[in-house]
């Protein structure tokens, strides 16, 4: 932030990087109310992140809070599918309706609006971009407390566009127990520090497995370095997440949201605390 900056992007004369993000922001539909909005992001895939995405709105929503997600993985999108959700999206001159499911939660996902859920979406980075912008702008979002972004991994155009277009509170990272897990976070990291956006903490997927008969936890991807990874950042271990198939289970039916573990709890209410205080 540049020197002499009044905070008001409209009316500063400074030239710097908060007042050039600012003119980068879309604004949502003029019938839509959202208060707080996280994104989920990951430097690498197949650590889980659309499962984070999926739990921690469920969590949210248990907590009394009205909850969306808003899919920005486009050519992977697999919220739908979690969610049992197979309604297509409506609307009209105002403009889209998101979904609801079973408990309650919006979501707007390319694959709501595919006559079939294994068609490929084939487009080029700028339409993709331009696909979540709609998402954000184009959809009634309804007086919503908490929306989750579900980012595609990496920190391509997708990423670059939710940071850039759409007014984030904060970023939630997911990793998973494996030795390059450090490189992950930090390539999420560096873009949001990039960006000036606030990280909220980290989350790490398939830490561990319990033996169904002694209950011993075994580290399937051998000893977890999350926590000297969090102090190195300084940032908050929001949650450890182990591989669990009866969440899996739950996950292919689409029955996501009949969920009866607590391994999110304290990251949504963690997440409230972070948005309530930084309003």
């Amino acid at each position: 932030m540049a020197e002499g900056c009044t905070h008001n992007c409209s009316t500063c004369s400074s030239n710097c990087g908060s007042k050039e993000k600012n003119s980068l922001m879309e604004q949502p539909n003029p019938l839509s109310s959202v208060k707080h909005i996280i994104a989920v992001v990951s430097g690498k895939g197949g650590v889980g992140k659309s499962l984070v995405t999926s739990m921690l709105a469920v969590n949210m929503q248990r907590l009394g809070y009205k909850t969306a997600i808003l899919d920005a993985d486009i050519t992977g999108p697999s919220i739908p599918k979690a969610f049992g959700l197979k309604a297509g999206v409506d609307g009209d001159e105002h403009g889209m309706i998101p979904p609801t499911t079973t408990s309650g939660i919006d979501v707007m996902s390319v694959n709501l609006m595919l006559d079939e859920e294994t068609k490929p979406v084939v487009w080029r980075g700028p339409v993709i971009a331009g696909v979540v912008k709609q998402f954000w702008t184009d959809t009634i979002w309804n007086d919503i407390d908490y929306m989750f972004i579900d980012c595609p991994p990496g920190t391509g155009d997708v990423p670059l566009t939710v940071f850039q277009s759409i007014p984030i509170d904060g970023i939630v990272i997911v990793s998973s127990p494996q030795e390059l897990v450090s490189m992950i976070v930090a390539k999420a990291a560096n873009m949001a520090q990039l960006m000036n956006i606030p990280v909220y903490g980290l989350i790490e997927n398939m830490s561990y497995i319990k033996c169904p008969d002694c209950g011993k936890e075994i580290k399937v991807f051998g000893e977890s370095h999350i926590d000297q990874i969090a102090e190195e950042f300084g940032y908050d271990l929001l949650a450890q997440i182990p591989m669990d198939p009866k969440l899996t289970a739950l996950v292919d039916k689409g029955w996501i949201e009949m969920m009866d573990n607590t391994y999110l709890e304290s990251a949504a209410e963690v997440l409230v605390n972070r948005t309530q205080n930084n309003k």
